[in-house]
């Protein structure tokens, strides 16, 4: 009786093939996908960066004792059954729209590795260290990254954005917010809207550029140089110049080209639509994404604060200290304000059903609140939301227990909520990546939530 090892070069020889190439045919039969019936053609992700607590927004507890609780109550909403935090009255008339998951957990209470656990679908290296982890090319790659491999995006337009900074804790990049492995190539673009504010505040400088021409140089004089640079980059290209390359010819598509430059130019929208979204930074930003998922980009991530995630305290979910006075009066209203208007958008526009929209958390807060003010980080049991792209409205999935401490029914972890969005946009779950040694990984180990009607 043949072993395996003996089994696999006999059974290549009995077919004509030397076995280098009865390996890459094995190799590429096992990297064939299975089609899903995905009805999403882009997918809009609303990450609350800092950790957004469960028990005032999509998991209030109105039974549990007062240290739990605190001065919060809940509310009713469009839906029988389905109550939500009281500052939330413009989501509650929605939730006929939404997929509540109430049972997400994982074990890292870092704000990096709870987010690289949240956008790449994948447990970070020394999960439960209290350790910064900057961006590297071993990095598993961000949803973004992946997105953008897997599904082609228009011509001239970056198959992932993001929008409007990147993220950053104690002054640093954090890994997770990346492509990783997959290469600089696959990065999202990270863009901001020309105006908005940040909610409540005065105009600062996010440290993100608006692509604009340098002072001193028009579009005729950009050009030229663009065509300069072409002709002196006739030498074999390396991965470097690559990467270079695909992010240069972007930025001048995002420059010129007449379609894209209308894509991005939120004064198109008229005025009513833009107040609706509005005024500030997290509503316009949110409204640029809605544009480029008409325009056809398949995965754009908003980074949803109340003004600049790198300044002053307060701009972020990370409610230590006054959770409740900050939710109520900086950090929900204007998220509020953009997913309504973004879900009402979307369907007025007939694009509800073909745009998943995900709002997205790295963990949630600890059920006693803290001095009676403040939430610390918890990642034991929190929340997210689903709507559009096929997702069945009205309904929750998952239940925590009466302190929303843990799980007491349907767990799921981070790589069950990326198979749900692959899923959603028709990517096969076995699909595979290769990293820049040529290794083919699975995009999720995760299954998918059953969320779909």
């Amino acid at each position: 009786m043949l072993t395996r090892r003996q089994f696999l070069p006999a059974s290549a020889g009995l077919l004509g093939l030397s076995l280098p190439e009865f390996f890459s045919l094995r190799s590429q039969a096992a990297a064939r996908p299975t089609r899903t019936n995905g009805k999403a053609k882009s997918c809009i992700v609303l990450y609350c960066w800092g950790g957004m607590s469960q028990l005032e927004t999509w998991d209030p507890k109105s039974e549990a004792p007062a240290e739990v609780r605190a001065s919060y109550q809940s509310i009713a909403t469009a839906t029988p059954g389905i109550r939500v935090g009281e500052y939330m009255p413009l989501l509650a008339r929605q939730t006929e729209r939404l997929a509540i998951v109430r049972s997400v957990h994982h074990t890292s209470t870092f704000h990096g590795k709870g987010m690289y656990w949240n956008l790449t679908g994948h447990a970070p290296a020394q999960a439960t260290a209290f350790v910064n982890q900057p961006p590297s090319a071993q990095d598993w790659p961000c949803l973004g990254a992946m997105v953008s491999k897997l599904k082609a995006a228009p011509k001239g337009l970056p198959g992932a954005v993001q929008i409007p900074y990147p993220l950053v804790d104690n002054n640093t990049l954090q890994a997770g917010d990346g492509p990783g492995w997959l290469g600089a190539k696959h990065a999202p673009l990270l863009l901001r809207p020309a105006k908005g504010k940040p909610y409540g505040g005065v105009s600062r400088d996010l440290g993100v550029p608006v692509l604009q021409l340098a002072e001193g140089v028009d579009r005729e004089r950009l050009q030229e140089r663009a065509g300069l640079a072409r002709t002196l980059s006739a030498c074999p290209p390396s991965t470097r110049t690559v990467s270079f390359d695909h992010f240069q010819q972007l930025a001048f598509n995002l420059m010129f080209d007449p379609k894209v430059r209308k894509t991005l130019d939120l004064e198109q929208e008229p005025a009513p639509v833009q107040a609706a979204y509005g005024d500030h930074i997290c509503g316009q930003s949110v409204l640029l994404a809605r544009r480029l998922a008409e325009a056809g980009v398949p995965l754009i991530t908003v980074v949803c604060g109340a003004g600049d995630l790198n300044g002053a305290a307060g701009d972020n979910w990370d409610t230590h200290s006054e959770n409740f006075t900050r939710l109520k009066s900086g950090l929900l209203p204007p998220l509020e304000q953009a997913s309504s208007a973004l879900l009402n958008d979307l369907a007025d526009r007939g694009m509800l059903d073909e745009t998943l929209v995900v709002w997205l958390t790295e963990f949630g807060r600890t059920p006693k609140a803290q001095n009676g003010t403040g939430r610390d980080h918890y990642p034991f049991c929190y929340s997210v939301a689903f709507a559009g792209g096929g997702i069945r409205g009205g309904q929750v999935y998952g239940r925590s227990d009466r302190i929303a401490s843990t799980p007491a029914d349907r767990p799921c972890g981070p790589n069950d909520l990326h198979a749900t969005i692959f899923q959603a946009l028709g990517i096969p779950l076995d699909a595979q990546l290769e990293d820049h040694l040529g290794r083919p990984f699975h995009i999720t180990d995760g299954q998918p939530l059953p969320l779909f009607g």
